[in-house]
């Protein structure tokens, strides 16, 4: 397959590449020179682990993304 570098130095991925990789707008890609190539490589994001959990005062049940989770804006607990 091919395709051009534009006036920006954008280049457009054929988008049967893109299914096959799983690649959706937005997503970071890495860019390296190997042996006069240029490589890009998918830049994932580790995948939080959601569980239910037991809240030890309540007993009721709790989501947990883990200790590494951040919450967004307005799911703040007071």
């Amino acid at each position: 397959m091919r395709t051009r570098v534009s006036t920006k130095g954008q280049v457009i991925l054929p988008h049967p590449i893109c299914r096959k990789l799983g690649l959706r707008t937005g997503d970071p890609l890495d860019a390296t020179v190997e042996s006069g190539r240029i490589v890009l490589t998918l830049r994932r994001s580790p995948s939080q682990q959601v569980r239910i959990l037991r809240d030890p005062i309540t007993g009721l049940p709790v989501l947990s993304g883990g200790p590494d989770a951040t919450a967004k804006k307005g799911t703040e607990i007071s």
